[in-house]
């Protein structure tokens, strides 16, 4: 019995090396195959028009190959930037309450064009207020809280709605309604953090 157990202890000691030395991925030759790993790669989630090129660029050595598939894609409206960065930015602002400067900012890392960025973030929180996200986030975060809601606490709060994309104007006024207007001095939210999307 205590074989099995040493067994399996030196299993798990060189589990990771094994899981590093698997095969590279097999790299497709056609164009039939690249867009079949295409489709499943947007069954899997919706991808911006960058996404997928990287995407398909890992899964070949042949480059020229990419252009008619991502053609194909689009005649087909599989891939839409547009209509992803408005998806995109529902489902963060409404699902997971997150403020316009981070939709905007993770849309530019996903490749997105900044033209679809504004509209798409322009018409989602044209119909979201902001300041009730702010709350919500708030009201989630203030319940996990232990202790009083001392200047430390309050400046933690203050950058986490900061990071979540929300202006520091908004993230003031509600923490000014939370703490009824004693707020500590929190620092501006700096041009190069936040840009305007």
């Amino acid at each position: 019995m205590p074989a099995l157990h040493l067994l399996y202890f030196l299993h798990l000691l060189h589990y990771p090396q094994l899981m590093r030395s698997r095969s590279p991925t097999r790299k497709l030759l056609t164009e039939t195959q690249l867009y079949m790993s295409a489709q499943r790669a947007l069954m899997r989630r919706p991808h911006s028009v960058s996404e997928m090129k990287k995407h398909l660029e890992r899964r070949t050595e042949n480059k020229d190959l990419i252009p008619a598939v991502i053609t194909r894609l689009r005649e087909l409206n599989y891939l839409d930037d547009a209509k992803f960065a408005l998806n995109y930015a529902a489902q963060h602002a409404k699902l997971r309450r997150q403020g316009r400067y981070r939709v905007a900012r993770e849309l530019r890392a996903r490749g997105v064009p900044d033209r679809y960025i504004e509209s798409a973030v322009d018409s989602v929180f044209a119909e979201t207020d902001e300041a009730s996200l702010v709350r919500a986030r708030l009201t989630r975060r203030l319940a996990h809280l232990r202790g009083p809601l001392d200047q430390k606490k309050i400046a933690s709060l203050y950058r986490n709605l900061l990071d979540a994309g929300f202006p520091s104007d908004i993230i003031r006024a509600e923490l000014k309604g939370i703490t009824h207007g004693d707020l500590p001095e929190l620092p501006d939210a700096s041009d190069s953090e936040h840009s305007e999307p």
